[in-house]
């Protein structure tokens, strides 16, 4: 019997939460003003079981919140909090990263700041802030640093 011990890490953490197609496509919908079941439902082509389960594991980690709009029948519509803003580059992200490497990109909307400029992902230093651009990237392991290696 092997003791395979998968690296515990933010990623594989926060892909437990979002890391699925459908959960993905939900956040892409909802980052781009779509609130309503039926209407997330069309875009995302998600069948219907699989898009409730999304949106209930969406909301109950904390991503998504559920706000009745309607009482006649209770309706609600689905909104992003603030940690389900914090998402944003990531989509962007995974928007640009489509654009550049896949074959045959669809058309995809573009998203522009209020200035009117294009929006892309940019990772900079936090202190000098230059852009990490192929190189510039030194990991150190939680557990290294705590001991001082």
């Amino acid at each position: 019997m092997s003791d395979v011990r998968p690296r515990a890490c933010p990623i594989a953490g926060t892909l437990d939460l979002v890391g699925e197609r459908w959960s993905l496509l939900v956040l892409r919908e909802v980052f781009m003003g779509v609130r309503r079941y039926a209407d997330i439902r069309a875009n995302t082509g998600a069948p219907r079981d699989v898009l409730t389960k999304r949106l209930r594991s969406l909301e109950a980690a904390g991503i998504l919140e559920r706000r009745r709009y309607q009482d006649r029948p209770p309706r609600f519509e689905y909104h992003l909090t603030a940690a389900g803003q914090a998402l944003e580059p990531v989509l962007i992200g995974l928007r640009e990263w489509g654009l550049r490497h896949l074959r045959n990109p669809p058309p995809a909307p573009r998203f522009l700041h209020t200035c009117g400029a294009d929006v892309e992902t940019r990772v900079v230093c936090a202190r000098c802030g230059e852009p990490l651009e192929g190189g510039g990237l030194v990991t150190v392991l939680e557990e290294e640093d705590r001991s001082g290696s």
